[in-house]
């Protein structure tokens, strides 16, 4: 039998931890090689999808055309920001993806009626581009069959809401402005939530306004400069100067925007004729981007009054869901019924914040963004199936 002497065991083990060394440093290697590879693939796109991939600013594609009726599209964010993809038909947003993030993808199915649109293509102020929708034999044939009139009376009741709702949104802003010149700034930020939660109430229609609604309820991460950027205003910038700095002693002429735009709004949804499918997918269509910004951090960067924004959202598409209550009960009690569930559900949810009339005015941290999301979500996708059923009774 040979034995080692001590110094040729230490050779032997500094050999060892050295191999081992080089083994953890390729490793890492491989997988920082792997991710990034990953990271630079574009991701995948659905079948039969029309992929729109945007890139600094502009859309690759630019000119799209499709027939019409149901499309999908994959929407691939090729650019080193987060970035929303709509499509618009004049200042009306048909449809839209929002919180896209850098290197990801989102998918999109929409039903499109013959004509010309516009896409937007990441930033605000990126040149937009277009969609062309030509005839088919399906909406061909859609457009000769006669519209029912079973929702004749829910549009009349909400287009009532709205005038309401729209005149309370006009008186607040106005108190907030008033606040804003006089130099209050306990006062203004008393009444900056109770104003925003009003826009909050008609912002399943007031959306569809995309001028109106880049202007009035805007993001800064929306735009190139973001707080800085001259094109930042409506409700969020007057967030930003009454909390993320202290002054509203600038906001004069935001709030004259503001007013401005609001009468404006008021106006539209005075002539605002909205088609029962939309009606029916507006409350869908809404929570299910109110689920998505939640967990990324709500909507309220600097005031943090997400509960109070929630409740809007509550009161505006339970109110469509009202409306509809009668249709859908005849037609799907059990749907009616589980539509039913996940209000009481959104509102449960809400209730250990509340304090009076009003909530909490500690923010929401993340673990409590993502569980609020969970049953808005679920409410989106419930109202998302009596969304179709309208559809598919309405002709």
């Amino acid at each position: 039998m040979s034995s080692s002497s001590p110094s040729s065991s230490s050779t032997l083990m500094r050999v060892a931890v050295g191999a081992s060394a080089l083994l953890v440093v390729a490793g890492l290697a491989a997988f920082w090689y792997a991710s990034n590879q990953a990271r630079k693939a574009p991701p995948k796109a659905v079948d039969h999808a029309v992929t729109v991939t945007i890139r600094g600013n502009a859309c690759e594609p630019n000119e799209i055309t499709v027939p019409a009726g149901r499309t999908t599209f994959t929407i691939v964010n090729q650019s080193n920001r987060a970035l929303e993809w709509e499509i618009l038909d004049g200042v009306m947003v048909v449809e839209e993806r929002e919180n896209i993030a850098p290197g990801f993808s989102q998918t999109m199915t929409v039903k499109l009626s013959p004509g010309d649109f516009a896409i937007t293509c990441g930033l605000l102020s990126n040149p937009r581009g277009k969609l062309h929708v030509t005839p088919s034999a399906a909406s061909l044939a859609e457009e000769a069959r006669p519209s029912l009139v079973n929702y004749v009376g829910a549009l009349a009741e909400y287009q009532v809401f709205l005038r309401l709702e729209a005149a309370t949104l006009d008186d607040a802003v106005r108190a907030l402005a008033d606040a804003v010149k006089a130099g209050d700034l306990a006062q203004a930020r008393a009444l900056y939530a109770p104003a925003h939660q009003a826009y909050k109430r008609i912002e399943p229609m007031a959306e569809l306004f995309a001028d109106l609604d880049a202007r009035i309820n805007a993001r800064a991460d929306y735009f190139e400069k973001r707080e800085a950027d001259p094109g930042f205003s409506g409700f969020h910038r007057i967030e930003y100067a009454l909390y993320g700095q202290g002054d509203p002693k600038a906001l004069a002429p935001v709030l004259d925007q503001l007013l401005a735009d609001t009468e404006t709004l008021q106006a539209r949804l005075r002539e605002l004729s909205v088609p029962p499918e939309r009606l029916a997918s507006a409350a869908s269509k809404l929570l299910r981007r109110v689920a998505d910004n939640l967990p990324a951090g709500g909507e309220d960067h600097y005031g943090h009054a997400e509960l109070v924004n929630l409740q809007g959202s509550y009161e505006g598409t339970k109110k469509i869901a009202d409306l509809l209550q009668p249709l859908l009960v005849k037609a799907a009690p059990a749907q009616q019924k589980a539509v039913d569930e996940r209000f009481a559900a959104f509102d449960a949810a809400l209730a250990p914040y509340r304090a009076g009339e009003g909530f909490q005015p500690a923010p929401l941290d993340d673990a409590q963004r993502q569980a609020l999301a969970v049953p808005v979500r679920a409410l989106a996708e419930e109202l998302g199936k009596g969304e179709r059923r309208a559809r598919s009774g309405m002709s």
